[in-house]
């Protein structure tokens, strides 16, 4: 039976380092792919799953602390190796406070990147399953670290009942659910006071998240005389 190798990302722009290094992976039993600068690695770490980062600090374009930065406010929990010839304590502590679960100086021996990528795999398969830290469908995100929302191009910060509210339905694409049922959850009042709140939640989810998405109307559809749903592609 065939075993499909974990992938790697490796992010270096030195050529050298580079190809010692994904050559000594590959040897390992890793599949690597390659960026050569900070903002195709990001890129990368949105477009696919892998099982570690390989993050150089010192990189074109974008440097490696603002990439994994970036990478823990997406939700992205991927373990990171961060290499870096800045070896001082405040670089290495950085390192860390951003999110890296270890941090390599330069020069190092390929054996011992090997040993610590099997070191963070082993603690990351020994964890407990990790919450979701990040709702999608579709165009449509929900950060739930950060309760900031994102349609396509547009970005908000929500209120804790917007935030609430559009998680509700986020986590039941497709379902129905009637206003009694959303100020079950969202307000805690278990009957219908005759209120228009959660209709004005909505609106204001709505004109955040719409502003530059005139095109595309946010997916949150209401359903006349009983409430509203979250609709995703190829749903009728």
């Amino acid at each position: 039976m065939k075993v499909t190798p974990l992938k790697i990302l490796l992010i270096e722009d030195e050529p050298r380092i580079a190809d010692f290094v994904r050559h000594g992976l590959e040897a390992a039993g890793y599949a690597v792919t390659h960026a050569d600068e900070g903002e195709l690695g990001l890129a990368l770490t949105r477009e696919r799953a892998h099982a570690v980062v390989i993050l150089d600090v010192m990189l074109p374009k974008l440097d490696g602390f603002d990439v994994l930065r970036q990478m823990r406010q997406d939700g992205n929990s991927t373990p990171v190796i961060m290499l870096s010839a800045k070896v001082d304590l405040p670089y290495r502590l950085l390192g860390f406070e951003t999110g890296a679960d270890d941090y390599l100086p330069k020069p190092f021996f390929m054996e011992e990147l090997v040993a610590r990528v099997k070191a963070v795999l082993h603690r990351q398969s020994a964890l407990p399953p990790a919450a979701p830290q990040m709702l999608r469908i579709d165009g449509l995100s929900l950060n739930l670290i950060t309760r900031k929302a994102q349609w396509n191009e547009a970005s908000a910060a929500l209120s804790p009942r917007e935030f609430s509210l559009l998680e509700y339905l986020m986590q039941s694409p497709g379902q129905i659910f009637s206003r009694k049922k959303i100020l079950a959850h969202v307000w805690e009042i278990d009957f219908d006071p005759e209120t228009n709140v959660v209709d004005v939640c909505i609106q204001r989810i709505k004109r955040k998240l719409g502003r530059k998405n005139d095109s595309a109307p946010l997916p949150i559809e209401s359903v006349r005389g009983v409430g509203y749903r979250i609709i995703a592609k190829g749903m009728p």
